[in-house]
């Protein structure tokens, strides 16, 4: 296994109209592979962000089959490149829910992946006339997933997932190693939480994270704080954007995750275990 690589995560500020977020996508990913990027991780709801959150019913698809199945599995195999398609809504067994599903493809545009989002946010934001209930259109997944790929073993997660340290430990378990979180945290949350748990997530359990962010103003009214990272296992950030339409890119070296882990051994110093 090659030590290097050059991995990227695209930020966007997506809209209601899905083939113009696609067209942005294919785009951003044509400019993050021409900076060497080999394996790119896409936001939480990269091709469609409607009025209200039910709008994702009107667009949801069939496990395997569909027009965003189908421009992830193109897009991964026309740039050659391994794609965590950051969350489009499947069918759920309510009909009345989605899944938040975020598949991974390989460079031969095979879906080797799907993780379903285990946290929804719902919340009312203190102080402020914010309130999200996730819980009332999307129906949560159960099951971590952590798959081996040529960079290293991915762990994946979504968003509200960054908050609960447990499912990481058991992604960590899993002896995961890069941690690809597509996300929308809003500006408020984004602002006093992101950065902190993301190198936090990454200095626990030394891995790298890669976050692709929502950055921008939303026609429902929302407003996402961006900032798309790459963090290494001290907890260094390697690239960062702000706010708007963009990407990073940065290389990961498998050799400086491994002398850390050695050197400096905490994941293998636990003594109390925690399930999800």
């Amino acid at each position: 296994m090659k030590e290097k690589h050059k991995i990227g995560a695209i930020q966007m500020a997506t809209g209601p109209n899905v083939s113009a977020n696609l067209f942005e996508v294919e785009r951003l990913t044509r400019e993050a592979v021409e900076e060497g990027a080999e394996l790119l991780v896409l936001p939480e709801n990269f091709a469609f962000m409607g009025k209200e959150d039910r709008d994702q019913l009107d667009i949801r698809e069939p496990e395997g089959e569909g027009p965003l199945q189908s421009f992830l599995a193109r897009l991964a195999k026309q740039f050659g490149i391994w794609l965590v398609g950051g969350t489009i809504p499947l069918a759920a067994s309510d009909s009345s829910r989605v899944r938040a599903a975020c598949l991974v493809f390989d460079d031969r545009g095979e879906r080797v992946a799907r993780y379903d989002k285990i946290h929804l946010f719902d919340v009312n934001l203190p102080g402020l006339d914010e309130r999200y209930h996730e819980s009332a259109v999307i129906e949560p997944g159960s099951r971590p997933v952590v798959i081996d790929t040529p960079f290293g073993r991915l762990g994946l997660a979504v968003c509200y997932d960054l908050r609960f340290p447990e499912l990481f430990r058991r992604l960590l378990d899993e002896e995961a190693e890069i941690l690809a979180v597509p996300s929308a945290f809003t500006a408020v949350t984004g602002k006093a939480h992101w950065e902190p748990l993301m190198r936090a997530r990454a200095i626990e359990n030394l891995a790298y994270v890669v976050a692709a962010a929502q950055g921008g103003f939303h026609v429902n009214g929302r407003e996402t704080h961006g900032h798309s990272l790459i963090v290494d296992p001290w907890g260094t950030i390697l690239a960062q954007v702000p706010r708007g339409t963009g990407f990073v890119c940065a290389s990961i070296d498998r050799e400086f995750l491994e002398s850390v882990r050695r050197s400096f051994p905490t994941i293998h110093h636990r003594r109390l275990k925690c399930s999800v």
